[in-house]
């Protein structure tokens, strides 16, 4: 088995092979031996990975930098930054990523000197670094780019941009939407609406009026977070769209603005030919649907495939259905990852008892730290591409706690303590993958430690007393 392959099944727990694989003289495994300590993201790997940034090979050095960026220790940044001065473009693209990951303020002299970089790439990275360092200091250095002849630098500059613009910036990005690259029309379009810009509304819609569907989706996405009641006719008749894409989400900003046409709408596309508009449909109803919507939800349950099954387990949980979480159980053995996810998650809504077994089962049995992107485990689900499978261990958490709210149980206080026990307080303090209704647009996901404490109940005991 190579290198690379162990480490993605997690066969390597000693990093000494790997370590000395990076003085090998052959390039290319020196370049994967680096590749893997990204994989890791092992700190002691550190040092050895900032001497690896003066190998003879760029692509070594390439490789190097992208693994220091995924370990993501601060005391790499002045290796990282030095390597934005190194003569092979490639290089200074990978140390301009793992210096964004870093997000450090200051990065930004360095960076700024290269603003100008002859490759475009090494804009966009450096354009990417600005973005997530957010001071206005990068805020004004990255204007310039949003002027770059690049319509891929311009992009990455608005988008960069706008993570951290305030009112007085939000005019620069709105006149983005008047690009001549649809890149950056689509780019300004996500950001306003993530700042949920009314102002551009008008703007907005004038764009659903152009003949390529291209922008649309992230213009109907944008003008659901905003929300504006003038936006509900335009964003009804786009539900009618001939091409998918456009339909789902226009289905689904209707359904995040809570608009009164947003149940009509998402009744009459629950049966759509199209599997991701039968699955927007039913998030959609979870939003605004009734009580009485319980059946029809309970027949997606049987749709052969499983984005739709997963978006009505969602709608249940979310209208608390408490009538549907005998059935809603049964999905915790789906062949699809995604299904068991919003299961695991709609029965803690639910605070279903009948589910704790089962979900201090899975628990267990679940991993509790990021790992390569697992195999589906079946045919249909490599479809969703998804990490649902690695996401498992942190609803699980959520919904336990949520079963045990006020309600002594020795069973779930156990397999919380137990599963709490095996994370290091690195682990504790990432962020948790959480099912995406759990996470508005204004709002983080609360840390894996978080999670534990609002589960275990701060007088409970560590013994089976």
């Amino acid at each position: 088995m190579s290198i690379r392959a162990s480490v993605e099944c997690g066969l390597v727990s000693d990093l000494g092979p790997l370590l000395a694989a990076l003085n090998d003289p052959v390039p290319g495994i020196r370049e994967t031996a680096a590749v893997a300590l990204g994989i890791l993201k092992d700190p002691r790997g550190r040092s050895s990975l900032s001497a690896a940034l003066s190998d003879p090979d760029a692509k070594v050095r390439a490789a190097a930098a992208d693994a220091l960026g995924a370990i993501g220790h601060g005391e790499s940044r002045g290796a990282l930054e030095s390597a934005l001065e190194d003569p092979a473009p490639g290089v200074r693209v990978s140390a301009g990523y793992a210096l964004a990951r870093l997000a450090d303020p200051r990065s930004v002299a360095p960076l700024s000197a290269r603003v100008d970089d002859a490759m475009p790439e090494v804009r966009r990275a450096v354009a990417a670094a600005l973005g997530q360092v957010g001071t206005p200091e990068a805020r004004r250095l990255l204007e310039p780019l949003l002027e770059d002849p690049q319509d891929r630098v311009r992009r990455e500059a608005l988008l960069a941009f706008g993570r951290s613009a305030g009112p007085a910036e939000l005019p620069t990005i709105r006149a983005r939407l008047s690009d001549r690259s649809r890149r950056v029309r689509v780019a300004a379009a996500i950001t306003l609406g993530r700042h949920r810009d009314a102002e551009s509304v008008t703007a907005l819609l004038g764009l659903l009026h152009a003949r390529e569907t291209w922008e649309k989706p992230a213009v109907l996405v944008a003008l659901g977070r905003i929300g504006s009641p003038a936006a509900v006719p335009e964003l009804a008749r786009a539900a009618d769209h001939p091409a998918h894409w456009v339909r789902v989400c226009a289905i689904h900003a209707l359904g995040e603005m809570r608009a009164p046409e947003a149940r009509s709408v998402a009744l009459a596309h629950l049966t759509d030919t199209a599997w991701s508009v039968r699955g927007a449909s039913a998030v959609a109803l979870g939003e605004v649907g009734w009580p009485a919507d319980l059946s029809v939800l309970l027949a997606r349950l049987r749709d052969e495939h499983p984005w739709p099954r997963r978006g009505a387990i969602y709608a249940l949980g979310r209208l608390g259905l408490t009538e549907a979480a005998p059935r809603i159980r049964e999905e915790l053995g789906d062949a699809a990852a995604e299904v068991r996810l919003a299961a695991v998650w709609a029965l803690g809504c639910l605070a279903d008892d009948g589910a704790r077994e089962e979900l201090v089962r899975l628990l267990y049995e679940s991993h509790p730290v990021d790992r390569a992107t697992p195999a589906p485990r079946a045919e249909e689900e490599s479809s969703l591409r998804s990490d649902a499978e690695s996401r498992l261990f942190d609803a699980a958490v959520q919904a336990l706690g949520r079963l045990a709210h006020g309600v002594p149980d020795a069973l779930i206080h156990r397999a919380l303590v137990d599963a709490r026990g095996r994370l290091t307080e690195e682990e504790l303090d990432r962020a948790a993958r959480l099912p995406l209704p759990e996470i508005g647009a204004d709002r983080p996901p609360p840390t894996v430690r978080l999670l534990f404490d609002a589960a275990i109940p701060s007088s409970g005991e560590d013994d089976d007393s």
